[in-house]
């Protein structure tokens, strides 16, 4: 198959338990909740993401028409040395092109492969670092992993839900927008309230990078 990617670039993981790592970002285009267009957010799944996903015209971006072409690619952008080599597959929701021959592509070339989804499509086998950011529980189907990240607050999804399912880490992001200020001060209140929760905060927008 090939892939539709809206972007590849190098920069330090902002969010969750792998906040400060170097990574190289491969952010595919597309997604099951939401279009990308604003007029269709209000009748979207998720109505409140953050991140610019249509298309395929960031630095990289455009279609790879097999896995070796995309490793190459994120190979270029990482250029560094070899040790610690480490993607996130991101979007949009990855999970709609992300296989197992990118997998192997990538592992060939000696990355570690982080994975965040929304997680309501079925895994591929050999994903290094599975972090679910969920927005609906309607057909979660990935119910394991390393990370479970949660936006807060969603009214549809509220934390205590969640925390039956076989996550090592379990981490409230506050939602941005308007009203950061205010969600931030609830995310650490339930974070104080509730210890199985740590706070994740966006620090790539703090710093200014990507």
């Amino acid at each position: 198959m090939s892939y539709a990617i809206k972007e590849i670039f190098k920069t330090l993981q902002g969010e969750g338990a792998q906040a400060g790592r170097t990574s190289v970002f491969c952010r595919f285009s597309g997604c099951n909740l939401w279009s990308g267009r604003e007029e269709d957010r209000a009748t979207a799944t998720c109505r409140f993401c953050d991140t610019d996903f249509a298309g395929m015209d960031g630095t990289l971006g455009g279609r790879y028409a097999t896995a070796d072409d995309l490793a190459a690619a994120v190979e270029r952008a990482w250029d560094g040395p070899s040790e610690r080599r480490f993607v996130v597959l991101t979007g949009g929701e990855p999970l709609l092109q992300v296989d197992g021959a990118l997998v192997e592509a990538l592992h060939r070339r000696g990355f570690e492969i982080a994975l965040e989804t929304n997680g309501t499509l079925e895994l591929p086998a050999g994903i290094d670092w599975v972090c679910v950011s969920p927005k609906t529980l309607d057909e979660l189907k990935v119910k394991q992993g390393d990370e479970l990240k949660l936006v807060y607050p969603q009214a549809d999804v509220p934390p205590e839900a969640l925390l039956g399912l076989d996550f090592r880490r379990f981490s409230l992001q506050p939602m941005d927008g308007p009203d950061v200020a205010e969600n931030t001060k609830r995310a650490i209140a339930y974070c104080l309230a509730h210890p199985q929760w740590q706070l994740s905060t966006q620090t790539h927008k703090h710093l200014g990078i990507r």
